[in-house]
């Protein structure tokens, strides 16, 4: 529970959070749609190129002490966006709070969890996922209601405050760095805790790249098709509601898919469950390709949110599952800065060929190519063993 709710409060600092800004921001401050977008591209791919780093630094300091720091530097990161006044300071704010808080803040939450979890991982990871999307999900809706009332800066110092309150108390009264030893009812020797490859020897695993390529494809096309979910859906006749629409479904599917493949991640062959995801992103790609108004619109959000869940959910267990916990931290870090860098450059690649093309198809056909060459991989690919305390 704790790192479901670490979870929720990244969410002024993910895509969700940030799109309801975004608006009145560039209405007050004067500054070009476009400058704030690359302005938000930036600051994504610094937060990705952060996390290897943050992610060592969360192994050294452990997971209560960095869960605090980091706790305490995205409020404060919140609170600069409250300042902005120009492109330059919005730059840094972006690269401030997408590196703390979709960044540093979900990387500690998880790993706190994969820790403490080794019967059941993928049920309590499942769990986890869920119900920080739940909480994601539902903030833009609350961002929106004091935005109309309250004005974008005071916002921002309330999302501050909001992180604060959540994420130091947890920190300080509840987080414990290390979980009791989980031993097997039956009497036989204690299961694996604090063992591991190191960093350098997982980035030499065929495995690792299955594990990172197949969240990066998810996170970059998902990510693509989201940002430009409006335009595209309008483009099949759909009204800019009904549009707006779909994206209930989508977080719908979503949660529920990441409870499904948290638990089918405790009894299923992870080779299924990554050729099952990205044959999901690969339907739901060509789908929307010919996707109409009504019930085809409906089975469009509940693909695409069911893909990107489920994708994330069986990489963030299988990952301990493969490497162990020992070195997670680093791990982890360089599967979430590919994670987040891919979804940086999404949404400019579907520009450049909608540009190119004059519409969509195209982008939407290569999107679904991709993840299919990863379902190849990972059933070619060799698994390590666990090494050994």
């Amino acid at each position: 529970m704790v790192a479901a709710l670490v979870m929720g409060a990244t969410a002024p600092g993910q895509t969700a959070g940030v799109s309801v800004f975004i608006n009145p921001m560039v209405a007050d401050l004067g500054i070009p749609r476009a400058q704030i977008s690359t302005a938000y591209m930036v600051g994504t791919l610094f937060g990705g190129l952060m996390l290897p780093f943050v992610g060592r630094w969360v192994d050294r300091l452990g997971s209560r002490r960095s869960m605090l720091v980091i706790g305490i530097a995205f409020a404060a990161a919140l609170a600069w966006m409250a300042i902005a006044q120009d492109v330059w300071t919005v730059a840094v704010g972006y690269m401030l709070i997408r590196s703390l808080g979709q960044g540093a803040l979900g990387l500690v939450a998880v790993t706190y969890a994969s820790r403490w979890f080794v019967r059941h991982r993928g049920t309590a990871l499942g769990f986890v996922s869920a119900a920080g999307s739940a909480g994601i999900s539902l903030a833009p809706v609350g961002f929106e209601l004091l935005l109309v009332q309250l004005g974008w800066r005071t916002v921002w110092i309330i999302a501050g405050l909001a992180v604060a309150l959540v994420v130091v108390p947890l920190a300080v009264f509840v987080v414990r760095d290390r979980a009791p030893e989980p031993a097997p009812a039956d009497g036989s020797s204690p299961l694996p805790g604090e063992v591991g490859m190191t960093r350098n020897q997982a980035l030499r695993q065929p495995w690792f790249w299955v594990l990172t390529s197949s969240v990066a494809v998810s996170g970059m096309f998902t990510t693509a098709v989201t940002f430009h979910q409006i335009d595209l859906l309008q483009r099949h006749g759909l009204s800019s509601t009904a549009a707006a629409a779909t994206f209930l479904p989508q977080s719908l599917a979503g949660i529920a898919a990441t409870l499904v493949a948290g638990r089918l991640a405790d009894r299923v062959s992870p080779r299924l469950l990554i050729v099952a995801g990205m044959l999901m992103h690969t339907f739901a790609f060509l789908w929307a390709t010919s996707v109409d108004p009504g019930w085809s619109a409906f089975v469009y959000g509940l693909a695409l949110g069911a893909a990107g869940a489920f994708a994330r959910t069986v990489e963030i267990v299988n990952v301990p599952d493969t490497f162990g916990t020992r070195h997670l931290g680093a791990i982890r870090g360089v599967v979430a800065a590919v994670a987040v860098g891919s979804t940086a450059l999404g949404p400019v690649l579907f520009a450049a060929l909608e540009a190119r093309t004059g519409s969509y198809t195209t982008p939407l056909v290569i999107a679904a190519s991709v993840p299919l060459l990863i379902a190849v991989f990972a059933l070619t690919a060799r698994r390590p063993q666990l090494p050994a305390r």
